[in-house]
């Protein structure tokens, strides 16, 4: 790229449902072309699911760090926005 900067897409991430007791919270993310499902496992050592496959590489990594970092600061029915130094 002529500027020198890398391409960057914001993520916007609903938090559905979640349960502090039971260690999980679930809701969706879109970015770009994509929109995925996921259920993160935070008391099970950080697992995370997500549906479809498809792009699930392009936003694994990045979706498990912001995750991690927010986890107990989610609310359900709120959205939050990150961005991806990637295009997606």
């Amino acid at each position: 790229m002529a500027s020198g900067r890398l391409p960057q897409t914001e993520i916007n991430l609903r938090v559905s449902a979640r349960s502090l007791s039971g260690g999980w919270l679930e809701g969706d993310a879109e970015g770009g072309q994509y929109v995925w499902t996921f259920r993160w496992h935070f008391l099970s050592g950080g697992q995370l699911e997500i549906h479809p496959s498809l792009g699930r590489a392009l936003i694994k990594e990045p979706l498990q760090r912001f995750l991690e970092k927010n986890d107990f600061r989610l609310e359900t029915g709120e959205t939050y926005a990150f961005t991806v130094k990637a295009r997606i």
